[in-house]
């Protein structure tokens, strides 16, 4: 298996194919682009079948050996197993098995249409990122053990990505974490997940600005080569392609669990903001994976509705960036888009670099077909099962009521937002899965809000607003950041 980067020529692709762990530590590719397989992988209805009983680790390892050709398979059968296990993902709510981390539950079933959830929330920090960023520690440890080599990484949080990747990344031998989030823009429950570890290779860095100011930051340094390969630059967020990957498996997870053979199908409904977990739910359905549709749902930064309902992607400016109650989502420019872009215009890199140069020095492109338009490739969408849907405060306080009432669980306010646009799209004799996003307890203001009582807490996170925070507070300047960096990588 060999990987190229959607800005890249075909020539210079084929002559520097690059394998898995060529680009496990690196994020963006030299050329800017982000790298995808050269072609994807397929899957069969006989794996399919042999699937459907294996326990979560052994899934993930048969779908990534699929990617991670260059990894021995007792390396990565090893890394799997130490990843997903019971000391890990403890059973945040009664009933989870150590076997199924990924459980479904039905939300609601009306005659041949069903909406259901599939809890994603099991891990150390309660959100879904635990379910890639885990194994991104462990592959990461592993890469530089090899090479006796050191990674700094560097990256951007909207809310959970954050503390999903300083959990996996505290005191991993040869790591130090650069997390940038926008100041005082998350919840108090994240902040405080992030900001109260003390670890000395963990460094938050709150931002003055919006997340986009962060991720614009980390991919200006990542296309500095000279300066990412002077300091050994990494990154963890869902430019790189290693978090993409593992977040496949638990899409081919959801689908053993809601079916019983191969013939029937399912329909995801992802909360999403910067496009990484939906793009997860693409690639597996280019594997073969048996999925109708795959609905995005926004919330009020509803750039992406825009786009899969008109064919126009139109990145907002910081002050149009709208500051809301499920903040993981506040993002008007989606990395992970790029991804889709190029399979939607026939992986062609060339037209790939003049659409995102257009986002550079425009604001978007739009693809509609209209007069004027740079494109008539929206009509292939469906063809890739793409719809959207957008939710605001008000659908999500209504929603999280709603759901408590029928059925005593309690929605994370990104969950919710994903609920209220999978109603909308339900289809009689496909099972609709929610990808929950995380536990309520992390939006707890919101939730007080709906239900006028506090989200219920698992154990050891009772107080954690109260505890000793660690962070410094920047400007949204580059040169700055460079500096603050080299200045503490020791290299």
């Amino acid at each position: 298996m060999h990987y190229v980067s959607t800005r890249a020529t075909p020539e210079s692709s084929a002559r520097n194919p690059q394998a898995f762990s060529d680009i496990l530590l690196g994020g963006l590719a030299p050329d800017g682009g982000l790298f995808l397989p050269a072609e994807y992988p397929q899957v069969t209805g006989a794996e399919l079948d042999a699937w459907r009983k294996l326990p979560y680790a052994e899934l993930a390892y048969e779908i990534l050996r699929k990617f991670a050709t260059d990894i021995p398979d007792a390396d990565l059968k090893a890394l799997t197993a130490k990843t997903y296990t019971a000391d890990v993902y403890r059973n945040a709510r009664a009933g989870d098995s150590a076997a199924d981390i990924t459980p479904l539950r039905t939300l609601e079933s009306d005659g041949d249409k069903k909406l259901v959830m599939q809890a994603l929330s099991n891990g150390p920090t309660l959100a879904f990122k635990d379910m890639a960023m885990q194994l991104l520690g462990n592959l990461f440890e592993y890469a530089l053990a090899k090479n006796d080599e050191q990674l700094n990484i560097f990256g951007a949080t909207s809310g959970d990505t954050g503390s999903a990747a300083e959990y996996a990344m505290r005191g991993k031998r040869g790591i130090r974490v650069f997390m940038l989030s926008p100041h005082k823009k998350m919840s108090a429950f994240q902040t405080a997940q992030m900001f109260s570890l003390q670890d000395p290779n963990i460094f938050n860095i709150a931002v003055e600005g919006v997340f986009d100011d962060c991720q614009d930051m980390v991919k200006a340094v990542s296309n500095d080569l000279s300066f990412k390969a002077r300091h050994k630059i990494g990154t963890v967020n869902s430019i790189n392609w290693a978090r993409v990957v593992a977040q496949v498996v638990y899409y081919f997870r959801g689908y053993l669990a809601a079916t019983t053979n191969n013939a029937q199908k399912v329909s995801f409904t992802v909360p999403s903001g910067n496009f990484g977990n939906i793009c997860a739910g693409h690639i597996a359905r280019m594997m073969g994976l048996p999925i109708d549709q795959l609905i995005v749902a926004t919330n009020e930064n509803d750039v992406l509705d825009e786009f899969f309902r008109t064919g126009v992607y139109r990145v907002r400016k910081s002050a149009e960036t709208f500051h809301t109650s499920s903040p993981s989502m506040d993002i008007s420019k989606a990395s992970n888009f790029e991804r889709f872009v190029y399979d939607l215009v026939g992986r062609d890199s060339e037209r790939v670099r003049a659409l995102f140069r257009k986002v550079d020095t425009e604001g978007g492109f739009d693809l509609s077909g209209g007069p004027g338009s740079d494109g008539d490739e929206f009509a292939k969408v469906a063809q890739y099962g793409f719809a959207s849907g957008k939710s605001t405060h008000a659908d999500r306080l209504a929603t999280i009521r709603d759901v408590f009432t029928k059925t005593g669980l309690t929605l994370d306010t990104h969950t919710a937002d994903g609920v209220k646009v999978a109603r909308e799209h339900v289809r009689p004799g496909v099972p609709m899965i929610v990808l929950e996003t995380a536990l309520a307890a992390k939006f707890n203001e919101t939730i007080l809000e709906a239900l006028g009582r506090n989200a219920q807490r698992p154990a050891g996170f009772e107080n954690i607003e109260a505890l000793p925070q660690k962070f410094v507070v920047m400007q949204a300047n580059v040169d700055e950041m460079k500096s603050y960096i080299a200045a503490h990588t020791g290299l």
